[in-house]
Formats: structure tokens, sequence, C-alpha cells
């Protein structure tokens, strides 16, 4: 499956692309109360900040991820899942990749994030792609519950690339 593998980046208003975004829903909701989800909804995705990436194999969408440009030059990644059916396939760190990757292209330097600390897996990822922990950032609220982190991106080399 990993050689049949494409990441590409697509719009965001496809079945399956609302389907996975609705697993994602879910999960956060699972875990978290509504004022400690900050998901980024689909119209929003669709914006001209955003870069919207889908992982697949064929027709089916096995992960997703999104990079929003801020007008202060950073980047914030969301919206980042990957189907339960694909855990263990390094989609995460794949896509992870491609975000980092556009986010140089883009000349954006600094990629920042918000996920939750019940995420274990989530938060290794970030931590082993060199993310370290920050204060609230842009709107976000200082929230118990919420991981806030960032990573200097160097122009060179992606380390989750490698």
């Amino acid at each position: 499956m990993q050689n049949d593998l494409l990441i590409t980046r697509e719009p965001p208003r496809q079945a399956g692309v609302i389907r996975l975004l609705e697993q994602s829903n879910a999960y956060a909701a699972s875990l978290y109360p509504a004022d400690s989800n900050h998901m980024l909804p689909l119209d929003e995705l669709e914006h001209e900040s955003v870069s919207f990436f889908i992982a697949r194999v064929g027709d089916a969408v096995l992960g997703c991820a999104a990079l929003v440009g801020h007008p202060d030059g950073t980047g914030e990644i969301k919206r980042m899942f990957v189907d339960q059916t694909a855990r263990g396939l390094k989609l995460g760190k794949r896509l992870l990749a491609h975000l980092e990757d556009e986010a140089l292209q883009r000349k954006i330097t600094t990629v920042r994030l918000e996920t939750g600390i019940y995420q274990p897996e989530a938060i290794g990822l970030y931590r082993k792609a060199g993310f370290i922990e920050i204060p609230p950032f842009g709107d976000y609220k200082a929230d118990p519950l919420s991981l806030f982190m960032e990573r200097r991106l160097d122009a060179i080399t992606s380390p989750a690339s490698s």
C-alpha cells in the first residue's frame, strides 16, 4: 500500500474528504469539550491562504492535512488526520513533510499548531519532527487541554521528510 500512496494538494470539498473530516470531528469530540476543539470548518479550508493535502490510495482518502498561512508570515497546521484503517503507515509523518515543504515554498519559516493533550501519538510525531512547546499564539487562549507547538524550518532540509 505504501507504494500506491499519493499525497497531493487538492480541494477539500470531496465526499471522501468530508467523511474523513467528520471522523476527525467525532474523534476530537470524544476527547475534548466543544470549547476546547479548534477545528477549521470546511468553508475555511477552501480559503486561498490554505494549502490542503490529501493522502490516498486510488479513490480511498486515508489522510488529510492543511497549512494555513497567516498575515504575520507564519503557518499553522490544521485538520491533520489519518483514517483509523491507515494508522501505522507513517502517513502523519509523510503529511507533515508535505506541509513543511509547502511552507518553505510559500516562504513560511515558522510553523505552529495546537493539539490536544490526549493525543500522545500526534504529540510524539510533532516532537520527533522538531516541534517545541510554546505559549498560545494568534487568537488561541490558554487551555489546560491544549498544547501549542512551533517549529522553525531550515530552508535546506526538512527533518520530517527524512
